[in-house]
């Protein structure tokens, strides 16, 4: 029924303050002094884990495009020696491309241990699914005798633990905690805070009808699609701009479900993942120019939302993500 049009496949990196006001935090970075030494041994909790810092990591690694800009935002350019992840996948666009130019990529997709060991890592920024897998060579377990910290991103904890449903505040937590973990914590809780203020105001400004709109998140996929579930990052953007994802009761951060269940559950409109080598106008042609589609009010009514990778995933562009949905939604 289905053409072989898309790719099932998607990075596993499981994936928003506007641009202005993101280059403004970044330029306001560059301008503070060096990061000063711990006063006292910090211990951050990451998943299930306690991680003690003696002091702020001088050498440190982030994964994928997200959690790359989330070290930007806060001005660590000058404690990393890298990033992973990010031209594998094809998630970098030309913004990000001016940010890192100065940071060397040290591996297209996962980095293997010997990489993260031989450039003497002292922190790796990941998390499940973003450049470590269960049971893999590169988790938290395997690094530790080499003196290499990991502190996991937030929404990934779902892989290794039970968790509630994810929330914005995913994101805040891992930004508070790399100021703490960095001894910027007073800069890493104003960022925070105008994050927060800056969504009050969208929140403040939704024109939301009586029941928040159904909304289908459309990664890739053609036989099977693959989605968001109840505890990856777009069903706290979507909720947050009014809307409610159809699969939020899908026990799993991303993952393949089957065209049936959409169907069924007939959303009103479709967010659209763009990244990789299939492009969103082809992603939004696929569902429109398949008969089995035709009934579902987001295909009749030509109702999409384009979200980028790196808005879709946890990191200081969920804020102009949940702008973009509140917009595709309501108007807003």
């Amino acid at each position: 029924m289905f053409k072989n049009l898309l790719s099932s496949s998607r990075p596993f990196t499981s994936r928003l303050v506007s641009s202005g006001v993101l280059s403004a935090s970044l330029t306001a970075a560059a301008a503070l002094s060096p990061l000063q030494a711990l006063a006292d041994p910090v211990t951050i909790q990451s998943c299930d884990r306690q991680v003690t810092f003696d002091s702020p990591p001088k050498a440190a690694v982030s994964h994928d495009v997200n959690m790359t800009e989330m070290m930007l935002v806060l001005g660590l350019r000058d404690s990393m020696v890298g990033y992973t992840g990010v031209s594998g996948w094809k998630t970098l666009d030309e913004e990000m491309r001016r940010k890192v130019k100065e940071l060397p990529e040290l591996a297209a997709k996962h980095p293997s241990k010997e990489t993260l060991i031989g450039h003497d890592v002292d922190l790796y920024f990941a998390g499940w699914n973003y450049g470590m897998k269960v049971g893999g060579e590169v988790t938290p377990e395997t690094l530790a005798p080499f003196g290499i910290n990991v502190y996991e991103l937030t929404e990934s904890c779902s892989h290794i633990i039970d968790r509630p449903k994810i929330t914005m505040a995913d994101m805040y937590n891992d930004l508070l905690n790399l100021g703490k973990i960095f001894g910027i914590e007073e800069k890493a809780e104003s960022l925070v805070a105008g994050y927060k203020s800056e969504m009050s105001e969208i929140q403040n400004n939704l024109k939301s009808p009586e029941k928040p709109l159904r909304v289908f998140v459309y990664d890739s996929g053609e036989d099977k699609p693959f989605t968001a579930g109840r505890y990856a990052m777009p069903t706290a953007l979507i909720e947050a701009a009014g809307g409610k994802n159809i699969m939020d009761d899908f026990e799993k951060s991303w993952g393949t479900i089957g065209w049936e269940a959409v169907v069924d559950r007939n959303p009103e409109v479709v967010v659209i993942v763009n990244y990789g080598k299939v492009t969103a106008e082809q992603k939004i042609a696929f569902m429109k120019n398949n008969p089995a589609f035709a009934d579902i009010d987001a295909v009749k009514n030509d109702r999409f939302v384009v979200l980028e990778y790196v808005e879709a995933t946890p990191g200081p562009r969920n804020i102009k993500a949940v702008k973009k949905l509140a917009a595709g939604f309501h108007g807003s």
